[in-house]
């Protein structure tokens, strides 16, 4: 069978167009790959983190308007994506799946992160149970995201007859965080002998970056396909029974990408980012101040990558101890990348500020006080 990593970019807040989304990739993966299951990330329908959303009564309808549109659109392809979920007068972090205009499988994820960007435990309980669903003949278990750092949740998984674990997440980039991942990934693997799909979500959202990378990891703990990083997009992996009779292998079905290491890495993290932050919010483009300096001029070509040219306005704003190296070279890399330039020298200003402050340094003599008022 066709199993389709999607790995896909939600809006935090957005319930009806994630769901559209989810909707139309699930289509698209049927079409493209005959898909017989379909495999979205952590909390795709609310996008990630909801943080405070989850506390708005208003919220959990929508959210059972989507799920009741999802089961509608199953058909003969499973669903599996992730959403918050009232049950038994709590909320829990689930992953469902819907088939043939049922939903016939929920997990409840187990292992809440609450530490540095993550505050799961202020919105969620902790579920307690494996969960798993059979289609032709295999069996997958659920898990979600930090599930899959621990030991427990898998060797219930595996206790309970699963052949293969789906983990659902929303994993936030940091340097090193993809050999990290497939290094935990593997120990699970080696622990539990279950073959792992992972599907990571892609995007941005204020300062946490997502960068995909979802993989497929074989039995003895091998990554048998690797999505790209950084890029939203439907993946496959053929899921078929061992020759012998006795489980089941993972087969890539497109050229494995190569784990983005280094400089790389960090530079389109900070591209995405910054694409993320202005979509989302709405800006038509950025202003950025450039100095001739090596620090501007990243920032510079990174605004550019990430929006586009057209979006980004840049403006030299010279002083007194400006060198016309810097200027000329501030000047050059506007013209090289297409970006809108000014000049508009902060001298007037910096006099004003000075002769506003006359009567308060009074006779003192110039110092980093006044340097500083040019920064400013």
């Amino acid at each position: 069978m066709k199993l389709v990593l999607a790995q896909i970019n939600s809006l935090v807040g957005d319930i009806p167009g994630n769901t559209r989304k989810v909707i139309a990739m699930t289509a698209q993966a049927v079409k493209d790959f005959q898909a017989r299951i379909v495999v979205f990330p952590e909390l795709a329908l609310t996008g990630y983190p909801p943080e405070d959303l989850l506390l708005r009564p208003s919220l959990h309808p929508r959210i059972e308007q989507a799920l009741a549109e999802l089961c509608k659109a199953s058909g003969e392809t499973y669903i599996v994506v992730g959403y918050p979920r009232v049950s038994t007068g709590s909320v829990f972090n689930a992953v469902g799946v819907f088939h043939r205009g049922n939903r016939v499988a929920e997990y409840h994820k187990q292992k809440l992160p609450n530490y540095r960007v993550f505050d799961e435990k202020r919105y969620f309980e902790a579920g307690n149970e494996a969960v798993s669903f059979e289609v032709d003949g295999c069996v997958f278990a659920l898990s979600i995201c930090e599930d899959v750092w621990f030991s427990e949740p898998v060797a219930q998984a595996r206790q309970s007859g699963a052949d293969i674990l789906l983990n659902i997440s929303a994993s936030p980039f940091h340097r090193g965080k993809q050999q990290q991942r497939e290094s935990v990934l593997a120990e699970r693997v080696g622990e539990s002998a279950l073959p792992v799909l992972y599907v990571n979500a892609v995007g941005g959202q204020d300062e946490l970056v997502f960068d995909g990378g979802s993989v497929a990891v074989d039995g003895q703990g091998e990554v048998v396909y690797r999505a790209p990083a950084f890029r939203e997009g439907l993946f496959p992996v053929e899921v078929s029974p061992k020759p012998e009779g006795q489980g089941f292998v993972l087969t890539a079905l497109q050229a494995s990408s190569p784990v983005m290491t280094g400089e790389k890495a960090v530079y389109e993290a900070l591209v995405l980012g910054l694409r993320e932050y202005v979509d989302k919010n709405g800006f038509p483009g950025v202003v950025l101040g450039l100095s001739g300096g090596i620090d501007s001029a990243l920032t510079l070509a990174i605004a550019v990558d990430a929006i586009g040219a057209a979006r980004v306005e840049a403006i030299m704003m010279p002083f007194r101890y400006t060198s016309s190296m810097s200027e000329e070279d501030a000047r050059k890399q506007a013209e090289t990348l297409g970006v809108s330039f000014h000049r508009l020298s902060i001298e007037p200003i910096y006099d004003v500020f000075m002769e506003t402050l006359a009567p308060v340094f009074g006779d003192r003599a110039a110092d980093k006080t006044e340097e500083n008022i040019q920064a400013r």
